[in-house]
């Protein structure tokens, strides 16, 4: 019961209280004492409760009844303290029986000793109660509610066990400097990553003590502390995260992120990425090298026939086009992998034939090779390289007893007389290769003005090309694609074809490239786009069809349009139908060809990305553009027993299977690259150990036998 206030009185009264004996005087004194201490019981922030020393309580004030939500009329002047515990268990507020809390109660009462122990309420509530005895007997006692804060203890405390255990368990390394700049955190796994011990980096390192210990420890080769403390001070004023890589001596490349906190003080990261930044670089050297040989790709030569015309100062250059002479006599004669040895030793030869580090020598596929002479001073020496060539290639080549001849071929186009830029140098180099291939063998000749027969081929192809659609004269073959873990069929490739009545089969290699530049190939496309959905729909409901799109088509605007017209005209569903498309398309990142592989996408249509691998910056697109499919070209299966092509083989099939895409392996040709692709997760295989292209009948037959003996069992 809260204590009572007593009365002040009139002003009469306290008139004549001025006139009062000693007596009154104490009187009114002893009232005012006890207003003083009432006002100071009852603005406790905590309980109060004082009890005599026959346990009958003299006062309390209002916190200790509503802390334990007594009530008031039951809490009078002379209750005892057992009556108090047993109202307590009666309202339901009490966690034990009266009996229970008094004799826990009991020792301390009877000890006559300050003490303090905590009593947990029927409703979870923690109270702390101090108990202190009074001199004349009896003891009062002082109650706080804690619960708020022995949670908040308690959550810390849960804070601080999963913080280790995410420490603990990251397999990334830790460091956390405070807003002094010293180590205040450090995990198992940094130490466990610097093959370090907790001795070496005690807490209290400072950044710049932590950077000095590694280089003493040889773990970091030599290092600028000092710009990578400046750096990191830097970093902190400008409140952004910076990363660098870190090289260590043992070979090892740590990626290592600096972060800043809001309170002051960083944290740093640090993470072993070796296995991937050497992946990244296989990727990237594959990206501008010839897998067969190692020489650059087309991509790099032009990357670095570009960069030189692009110079301030530009010396005079002669591009050279080259092409073997009976290479295909020796693949029909000792075999393809043989075939395959004699391009590297080509390739060997041509390297040794340069003088100039600036000059490059690259392999463009097949037995197609091109060079850059730098600081070539006219047709002599232009002239001088080219018979150096030829003499050099035209030597045998011997292998396991095996001798082997084959000639070179030369185009020469010279800068700047014969073009001034990339394009026009090698499409006149490639015009006096042809011109010199036609006059015979090993032998070598300069581009001429008068050189346009090959023009006037082009053009009569091209006007053939035309003519050839309303003449019906294109076909499609279909080439299986089979699931590697079911070893099922589930879909094929459409393959166009060219019967020509004057010029027979073309193969698709000499007549793609000239309906692309025609913008023919929008046409052909369309027709084989219907054509393939129509055969498809004849086909089991769960088979897929899959079809070569070129960039031409997708730019063309009315892709989304043609493609569904086809499969509303031949009833597929639009997720049986796969387009295959090359990085020429994903270079071209317009708002038509974005919007027009979305729509597609959107549809259900599913998107393949063709021969990954063998162009530019092929992760990239990955990244920026979804995909359903990736196709690893035949040239990496073809190499699947050599090691690195191998790992790089693995790599794209982790890569599809992180990113949640199939990957099918082209070019499959024998039962240990299908074992090999199959050990390494790969999805889906093409290739002729497969099956061969086929006319639609019969792809159409072998669906159906697939069919029947899967439904019988």
């Amino acid at each position: 019961m809260p204590v009572a206030h007593v009365k002040t009185g009139s002003a009469a009264s306290r008139r004549k209280a001025t006139r009062a004996g000693p007596a009154e005087r104490i009187a009114q004194e002893l009232r005012a004492q006890n207003e003083r201490f009432s006002a100071a019981v009852e603005n406790m922030s905590h309980g109060l409760c004082m009890f005599d020393a026959e346990e009958r309580m003299i006062i309390c004030n209002r916190n200790y009844i509503d802390l334990f939500r007594l009530d008031a009329k039951v809490m009078k002047p002379g209750i005892r303290f057992f009556d108090i515990l047993q109202h307590s268990v009666d309202i339901g507020i009490a966690s034990q029986s009266a009996e229970e809390l008094y004799a826990v109660r009991k020792p301390y009462i009877d000890g006559a000793k300050p003490s303090t122990y905590e009593e947990t309420l029927a409703d979870g509530r923690i109270i702390v109660i101090s108990h202190r005895p009074l001199a004349s007997g009896g003891w009062v006692s002082i109650y706080e509610d804690v619960t708020v804060q022995r949670r908040a203890e308690e959550e810390l405390k849960e804070q601080h066990r999963r913080f280790d255990a995410a420490l603990a368990n990251m397999s990334q390394g830790l460091l956390m400097y405070d807003a002094d700049g010293k180590m205040i955190v450090r995990n198992q796994r940094f130490l466990e990553l610097y093959h370090a011990t907790a001795a070496d980096f005690p807490f209290g390192t400072t950044h710049r003590d932590a950077l000095e210990r590694l280089l003493e420890l040889g773990i970091y080769t030599k290092i600028d502390v000092d710009s990578e403390v400046a750096k990191t001070a830097a970093c902190l004023r400008a409140g952004k995260m910076h990363s660098t890589y870190r090289y260590l001596a043992d070979g090892r490349t740590f990626l290592v992120v600096r972060q800043p906190m809001s309170g002051g003080g960083w944290v740093v990261t640090f993470d072993d990425v070796t296995e991937r930044r050497r992946a990244e670089e296989r990727m990237t050297h594959l990206a501008h090298h010839d897998t067969l040989t190692n020489l650059p790709n087309r991509s790099m030569f032009r990357e670095r026939l570009d960069q030189a015309l692009s110079e301030a100062k530009i010396a005079p250059l002669a591009i050279f086009s080259l092409d073997l002479d009976r290479f295909k006599a020796v693949n029909d004669t000792f075999g393809h992998p043989a075939g395959d040895w004699l391009l590297r030793c080509v390739a060997e030869r041509l390297r040794r034939c340069l003088r100039s580090e600036k000059d490059v020598v690259a392999r463009f596929g097949g037995d197609e090779f091109a060079i850059i002479q730098s600081n070539a001073r006219g047709a002599a020496d232009a002239e001088k390289l080219a018979k150096r060539i030829i003499e050099v290639i035209g030597k045998p080549y011997r292998d396991k007893g095996r001798e082997m001849h084959v000639g070179v071929s030369l185009g020469i186009a010279l800068y700047p007389g014969d073009g001034q830029d990339a394009d026009t140098l090698l499409t006149n180099a490639d015009m006096a290769l042809y011109r010199g291939k036609s006059e015979g063998r090993n032998i070598y000749r300069f581009f001429e003005p008068g050189m346009d027969a090959m023009v006037r081929e082009r053009r009569a192809l091209e006007a053939d090309l035309e003519a050839a659609l309303p003449r019906r004269e294109f076909e499609l073959d279909f080439q299986p694609i089979l699931d590697i873990a079911s070893s099922d069929i589930v879909g094929a490739e459409a393959l166009m074809r060219w019967r020509s009545p004057s010029r027979g089969l073309v193969p698709p290699d000499d007549f793609i490239a000239a309906a692309e530049e025609t913008g023919l190939i929008v046409q052909l496309g369309d027709w084989a786009l219907r054509k393939a959905c129509g055969v498809a729909a004849g086909w089991p409901r769960d088979m897929r069809m899959a079809v070569n799109v070129s960039a031409a088509q997708i730019k063309s605007g009315g892709f989304a349009r043609s493609v569904i017209a086809a499969l509303a005209f031949s009833g597929m569903p639009a997720n049986r139908l796969e387009l295959e498309i090359t990085e020429t398309v994903m270079m071209d990142e317009s708002e038509t060809v974005l919007r027009t592989l979305g729509q597609l996408r959107g549809l259900g249509v599913r998107i393949a990305l063709d021969d990954f691998g063998t162009g530019y910056s092929s992760l990239g697109y990955l990244r920026r553009f979804p995909v359903d499919k990736i196709k690893i070209d035949r040239s990496f299966i073809r190499d699947l027993d050599k090691r690195d092509t191998a790992a790089i083989v693995r790599t794209v099939i982790r890569l599809g299977a992180e990113l949640g895409i199939t990957v099918t392996a082209e070019g499959v040709e024998t039962e240990a690259q299908l074992e090999m692709l199959r050990k390494a997760g790969c999805g889906e295989a093409q290739g002729f150990l497969i099956g061969v292209p086929a006319k639609a009948s019969e792809t159409s037959r072998l669906l159906r036998s697939q069919e029947k003996l899967r439904q019988s069992g």
